[in-house]
């Protein structure tokens, strides 16, 4: 069965970074798009950031681009949201997603298999 596991969550003050790793179980999941979604208290989840299967091409929600840095290792089957500049609002939960189909996964539609998430808490 397919995992995705997020680590890095944590609590962080305004203006500081956190750096976000997803592990994938199977190795197949290198050749796909890789993305982060979050979910807000009371919010709808929403797309963050993707890759695609190589990590040459990105795409970021604008309210993170310049701030957030989505990357890709296929040898170690991970993927690394690098968040700095954060904000109280950037505070979620985060979860990893896999795109389905070959798809860019920057809507849940798109999105095959989910990780289970980790918290970011930014405060003053």
């Amino acid at each position: 069965q397919v995992q995705l596991v997020e680590s890095g969550g944590g609590l962080v003050q305004v203006g500081g970074s956190l750096r976000l790793s997803c592990a994938a179980s199977e190795r197949t999941l290198s050749t796909y798009a890789m993305g982060w979604f979050r979910q807000a208290p009371g919010q709808e989840r929403e797309f963050v950031a993707a890759t695609d299967w190589s990590g040459g091409s990105t795409y970021y929600a604008r309210s993170v681009k310049g701030r957030f840095t989505i990357s890709r290792d296929n040898a170690k089957i991970t993927v690394t949201l690098q968040m700095n500049s954060l904000k109280f609002e950037d505070t979620a939960v985060y979860y990893c997603a896999a795109g389905k189909y070959g798809l860019v996964p920057s809507l849940d539609t798109r999105v095959e298999y989910w990780g289970k998430g980790t918290l970011v808490t930014v405060s003053s």
